[in-house]
């Protein structure tokens, strides 16, 4: 039976210790079967575990494996696409819900820190750096749109202010969102699992679902086993395959490439990032970055459409780095990687059920570190019948991408071209 490793990140190399748990070899029951041990599956499976049901994961690589344990470690508030488009998408009630939700997730995320004592490296602050003017008015109208919603914690920085947070003259202005923030991903979903567990919650890892029976209690099949259940959550995301083919219609796997430097010298990293705040930009295709416990700089960005591996992604990533930071010219980068992410046509999650009892939530479009553990909340909330918050979601309408399965990465590709050209030329 092949065994699926993680990637050779910084993450994986920095992980606390965790068990290899054992692939799934017998016929389960249970009341919930998860697919995916990512964020939204691990958040689902806590969510109920704390209200009694019986919980068991099935998670095709190990705890984390995809985006959950390879992503910037950025706590951003909000959707991929902000509460603008929501307004437009879904009916004054749905958004009212729908935007009442968008600061749910980094609350959800610091309470299980707190409540599992998970060892993750938290820091508060995140930073949104504007590059131009119409950036930054885009930001104070952001600020404007979230206080509609009740959030209070967006800090306008002029040029002075945000020079004073990054050393970059890149910038031109920014926020701050005081509770915004970053962590160690991987460590924060491997804490998550310990904690399911901890609550007699079953995961099994290199436990690929290779076919669900549908009907009144569906069963999931792997190469070894199946688990028979009363509720299926499916949360594999961007690493389902063709599992559930009407999930794979509307949705299209993406690539992120991500590198993390040398430990920096302590006085050096002060002066790059003297809050420890972390940072992503105002462009289509936005770069993020952040420091590290021991004083990387973790540095992000890009998109590959159709989630294809780069075979050099220092040499994508670097230069973005030493645009940003030319004082890093001579740092040696020690760790570079990639993973897939899912993005839908609209950028906006989606969210449903297929029959009565199977559950979905895909399609984070990138922005997916607060929005999962949202959604993780909201299934179980659905699951045990209060599905108010989680139809909200459901009613956001999804389209297939133009050009079908054959032309839709090139199409992508060209409008982020196209997005791109305008951040250059500051239109």
């Amino acid at each position: 039976m092949p065994h699926t490793p993680y990637p050779p990140s910084f993450y994986a190399a920095s992980a606390n210790p965790a068990p290899e748990r054992p692939p799934l070899r017998e016929s389960k029951h249970a009341d919930v079967c998860v697919i995916g041990a990512g964020y939204t599956g691990l958040s689902a499976g806590l969510f109920l575990a704390e209200q009694g049901y019986q919980v068991v994961v099935l998670e095709a690589a190990r705890v984390g494996f995809g985006a959950s344990g390879r992503n910037g470690g950025q706590i951003v508030n909000s959707y991929s696409r902000d509460l603008d488009s929501v307004e437009r998408s879904v009916s004054v009630n749905e958004a009212r819900l729908i935007g009442a939700m968008a600061f749910e997730g980094g609350r959800i995320i610091r309470d299980r820190i707190t409540r599992y004592g998970i060892q993750c490296d938290l820091k508060n602050g995140g930073v949104f750096a504007a590059f131009t003017h119409k950036q930054m008015h885009h930001l104070e109208q952001q600020k404007a749109l979230w206080e509609r919603y009740g959030y209070d914690q967006l800090e306008v920085l002029d040029q002075d202010a945000i020079r004073e947070i990054v050393a970059c003259d890149r910038y031109i202005g920014g926020t701050l969102d005081k509770l915004g923030g970053h962590i160690h991903p991987l460590n924060l979903a491997l804490g998550e699992a310990a904690a399911l567990e901890s609550l007699g919650g079953i995961i099994y890892e290199q436990s690929q679902a290779i076919r669900i029976d549908r009907g009144p209690a569906p069963v999931v099949h792997t190469a070894q086993g199946s688990v028979h259940a009363k509720f299926l959550v499916i949360a594999g995301n961007a690493y389902l395959g063709g599992l559930v083919p009407e999930l794979a219609a509307k949705s299209m796997p993406c690539g992120t490439q991500v590198i993390a430097t040398e430990p920096l010298d302590g006085d050096l990293a002060h002066r790059l990032l003297p809050q420890d705040y972390c940072v992503e930009d105002c462009n289509y295709l936005l770069d993020y970055y952040r420091l590290s416990a021991d004083k990387r700089l973790i540095y992000g960005g890009g998109v590959a459409y159709g989630a294809r591996d780069p075979a050099d992604i220092e040499s994508i990533i670097r230069p973005k780095m030493l645009k940003t930071f030319p004082q890093l010219q001579d740092v040696k980068i020690e760790y570079s990687w990639t993973g897939n992410f899912l993005l839908t046509l609209s950028r906006l999650p989606q969210v449903g059920r297929l029959g009565d009892n199977i559950y979905y939530s895909q399609g984070c479009s990138g922005h997916g570190v607060t929005y999962t553990h949202l959604a993780g909340k909201i299934i179980a909330e659905a699951l045990r019948g209060q599905a108010e918050r989680f139809d909200a979601f459901a009613s956001l309408p999804h389209h297939p991408f133009p050009g079908g399965h054959q032309l839709r990465v090139p199409l992508s590709a060209l409008g982020a071209l196209y997005y791109s050209l305008r951040d250059r030329l500051g239109i």
